[in-house]
């Protein structure tokens, strides 16, 4: 008999919706410094806003306009949502 033990990583998990800006109720700063992925509709994206998995989408920035209160323009795209912690290099 063999003992199979693993020394893998604990399993996180995510909130069902997360958000990069401070002043959402979504934000969680204990979350986000483990270096989130998302990984929309198979590819892996870096200009996330906010994400629902239960809802499936994910606001992605709209270039580098601003709102007039110095906030990013977003778009809500639908589709699966997969989030991920990215490997430290």
């Amino acid at each position: 008999m063999t003992d199979k033990t693993t020394t893998a990583a604990p399993a996180i998990e995510f909130p069902d919706r997360l958000s990069i800006e401070p002043n959402s109720p979504y934000y969680n700063e204990a979350i986000l410094e483990l270096d989130v992925g998302i990984r929309f509709k198979g590819q892996e994206k870096t200009n996330v806003i906010e994400y629902c998995i239960s809802e499936g989408w994910v606001r992605v920035a709209a270039g580098t306009a601003k709102d007039r209160f110095g906030n990013q323009l977003a778009i809500k795209v639908h589709g699966p949502v997969e989030p991920y912690i990215r490997p430290r290099s």
